[in-house]
């Protein structure tokens, strides 16, 4: 089994012995390189190609939002995994809108860690519940998605599976339904929420907080 290979980084050794031990430990991901500083993040990133990038918002030379949005704007496919102190709505929002696939507490549990690691790298997304919650991501004005009418249970089933990144076979098999029918549910969702690219339909599901949910 090909593991997930990771970077961390984070200007804390001990923070990094510490996700090194966790992570190595697991069967399907292990630690390719480490990095103490966001130019050494963003040089060894380019260099390696790892899966994905684990990484604090504090951090020297180059901050972790700075190495994220230049990362994504170089290296799109390798998945950022933010894992900070800052509960604050704001670095929320701004690494999200970094394109960073998933931001996690680090008063989180290992296993919560470990869970968004394997979310981003299958092309998911993972955002702190507690912070979505509050924030609900509001990329757009609240009222235009009250003019929304609401999806239906099997709609909302299809729609939370596509943002996580899953294929339309996948769907199908999860739900038990045929792959045309998931074809035809993404088209009534595209039509009746307006939702043109698998970024809306994840922007509209971190708005409700679907994304949390296990």
């Amino acid at each position: 089994m090909k593991k997930l290979q990771l970077l961390l980084a984070d200007d804390h050794q001990v923070v990094r012995e510490g996700l090194r031990l966790l992570v190595n430990a697991q069967p399907d991901m292990r630690v390719l390189a480490e990095a103490s500083d966001g130019k050494e993040a963003l040089q060894k990133a380019e260099e390696l190609q790892p899966d994905v990038l684990v990484i604090d918002l504090v951090m020297p030379e180059m901050d972790g939002l700075q190495v994220t949005e230049t990362l994504k704007n170089r290296c799109p496919n390798i998945k950022v995994l933010v894992l900070t102190a800052h509960e604050d709505e704001n670095s929320l929002r701004q690494s999200y809108k970094a394109k960073a696939e998933g931001y996690v507490l680090k008063s989180s549990t290992g296993s919560e860690l470990l869970r968004a690691i394997r979310d981003v790298a299958q092309g998911g997304v993972h955002f702190d519940a507690t912070l979505v919650g509050k924030t609900l991501l509001r990329e757009n004005a609240p009222d235009q998605d009250a003019q929304r009418t609401a999806p239906s249970e099997r709609e909302k089933s299809v729609l939370i599976l596509t943002a996580r990144g899953y294929s339309n076979k996948e769907i199908a098999s999860q739900l038990s339904i045929s792959v045309k029918t998931v074809e035809t549910y993404k088209m009534r969702l595209g039509e009746k929420l307006k939702l043109r690219s698998r970024s809306d339909i994840v922007r509209y599901a971190l708005r409700r907080g679907w994304l949390t949910e296990s």
